[in-house]
């Protein structure tokens, strides 16, 4: 026990002991003035007896009982004023230190209990204090742990759609020669058609029903380049544009759009199989897009060697099971490395000599993001067919 502790556990005990003193001194001057009133002269002692147990244990009890004993022997059993007992008062002092006694033992007890429970209580408030010191700690490391994922899961998204514009751009930088002759034959219409126009007003007289139809292939020209135009800068915003209920086939026929100029270059033939009333998606329709494009966009590139038989890309798409739509991308090309199947859909994975390797990947996060998945199927014939699933709008 350190030292500061042993000085109060004397202090104290020496506090109890007084008051065991002067419990007894209290009930010899009340019985004293009082002993004609009060029958039995060891009442006042009995309490003064409980009184110094219950407030200082055992000690200050069994000290108040001798005191007890003393004052009844020295003031009240004859001869007075003088210590020694008569044989006749014996047993009632016998009696009177044994209930003492036992009253001071019970008390002791019953004041060891409340302390130990005291006691008890103040560890086990001191643990719940310590506990919730520790709790509180912790739910701030973990708040501050939430945070910085929160952060980093926001920073991943970000990152992940800066990836995936990249991934676009670097589709759309693939297409450039087409989108260019795209663009090209439009823009050399229109100039065409104002040179005629510009004839056919200067005529003597001005051929103005001519001149007409030259400023009505104007219009159509620039509204056709300006489609383009669109289209580009739709699939090259830095968001998407949000999901809305859309038709499957519609973003297709987009895609499709698109990349006409450069499936005619590379002399590949386009065949569809989009049924009509087919139910909606709910999709955000630039990623989409991007999937879509992806895909006929590796298609044209596995068949850029073939030479011996007709390079086709096919693009189906039909109701499957568990309420989905299914679109399917088929070529003619060289097929799926059976050895790498299951490395295509990697980050940074490509076989492509100029390629990123990402095409895919995000591909895949997308789709699955929207609730579906995406994965490749080898032909009986040459070529492959990629699919993804789509969760139909209910």
């Amino acid at each position: 026990m350190p030292e500061s502790d042993r000085g109060l556990a004397v202090a104290q005990l020496v506090i109890n002991f007084t008051i065991a003193a002067i419990c007894v001194g209290i009930a010899v001057i009340f019985t004293l003035h009082l002993q004609t009133l009060i029958k039995h002269t060891s009442s006042l002692f009995f309490c003064s007896v409980m009184l110094s147990s219950w407030y200082g244990g055992l000690w200050p009890g069994l000290f108040a009982a001798f005191l007890s004993y003393i004052a009844l022997d020295y003031y009240f059993i004859p001869p007075i004023y003088a210590l020694g007992i008569s044989p006749e008062q014996t047993p009632d002092m016998i009696v009177f230190v044994a209930t003492a006694l036992f009253i001071s033992w019970l008390n002791g007890n019953q004041k060891r209990a409340k302390d130990s429970l005291r006691d008890a209580r103040d560890q086990l408030d001191a643990r719940v204090r310590e506990r919730t010191a520790e709790l509180e700690k912790t739910n701030k490391r973990l708040k501050a742990e939430i945070a910085e994922r929160e952060a980093a899961e926001g920073g991943l998204i970000r990152a992940r759609s800066e990836i995936a514009r990249i991934a676009r751009i670097t589709t759309v930088g693939e297409l450039a020669a087409s989108i260019a002759h795209e663009l090209n034959q439009p823009l050399g219409s229109i100039v065409t058609s104002a040179d005629a126009c510009l004839r056919w007003l200067g005529a003597e007289p001005a051929n103005l029903d001519e001149a007409r139809e030259a400023v009505a292939a104007i219009i159509r020209d620039a509204t056709r380049a300006s489609g383009v135009l669109v289209r580009i800068r739709g699939l090259l915003r830095r968001e998407g544009s949000g999901r809305e209920r859309l038709d499957i086939n519609e973003i297709i026929r987009e895609v499709i759009a698109l990349s006409d100029s450069e499936l005619r270059r590379n002399a590949i033939d386009l065949e569809t199989e989009l049924p009509e009333n087919l139910p909606c998606v709910v999709v955000d329709r630039v990623l989409l897009q991007q999937v879509v494009l992806n895909l006929v966009m590796n298609a044209m590139e596995a068949m850029r060697s073939v030479c011996d038989r007709a390079r086709v890309v096919r693009i189906r798409t039909r109701e499957g099971n568990s309420d989905t739509i299914v679109v399917l991308v088929e070529d003619s090309g060289v097929g799926v490395d059976v050895a790498h199947s299951s490395e295509i859909f990697n980050a940074f994975y490509t076989t492509k000599a100029e390629g990123i390797g990402m095409g895919l990947s995000i591909s895949r996060s997308i789709v699955e993001a929207h609730g579906g998945r995406l994965w490749a199927v080898a032909k009986e014939g040459p070529g492959s067919i990629f699919c993804f699933t789509l969760p139909i709008e209910k």
